[in-house]
């Protein structure tokens, strides 16, 4: 079945984010939430009902979303309406903390504690994200009645 999952991240941890997307571990998906740098600028420009309508348009259709944790992904109101919206719908919902991969840099950070009380969350590098993740997006749809 292809499923068409929303990743809810922190623009600070894009570099983690795309290390986890472009993993192409979920076979048959489509992947929603990525946005480049310039058309996020351009969207941030025009105002939070922009970011709301992107959002809300980004997640139609979704039936999961994954929530990319980083250091300060608990910081974010924009992550936190994404979780809020994936919850009304519906969605499965499942956290992976991406601390652990390294940005550009080679650096690595700490992870803040944001779970979603109720859903699965993994470790991306310990719990082996690359072939774990279509089964655990296949848990939290399953999970949700998706």
């Amino acid at each position: 079945m292809v499923r068409k999952v929303f990743f809810s991240f922190k623009y600070d941890d894009v570099h983690r984010a795309m290390n986890v997307r472009n993993s192409n571990v979920i076979g048959g998906v489509m992947k929603s939430g990525f946005i480049d740098k310039a058309d996020f600028e351009k969207v941030e420009r025009e105002g939070d009902q922009a970011i709301r309508t992107w959002i809300d348009n980004q997640l139609n259709g979704t039936t999961v979303t994954v929530v990319l944790v980083g250091a300060n992904t608990h910081k974010s109101k924009w992550v936190k309406y994404e979780i809020d919206q994936s919850i009304a719908r519906g969605n499965g919902i499942l956290t992976i903390d991406i601390s652990k991969i390294a940005d550009l840099q080679g650096i690595t950070t700490n992870c803040c504690s944001l779970r979603v009380p109720g859903y699965k969350h993994y470790y991306w590098n310990k719990d082996d994200g690359r072939a774990n993740l279509g089964a655990w997006v296949e848990a939290a749809a399953k999970a949700a009645g998706r």
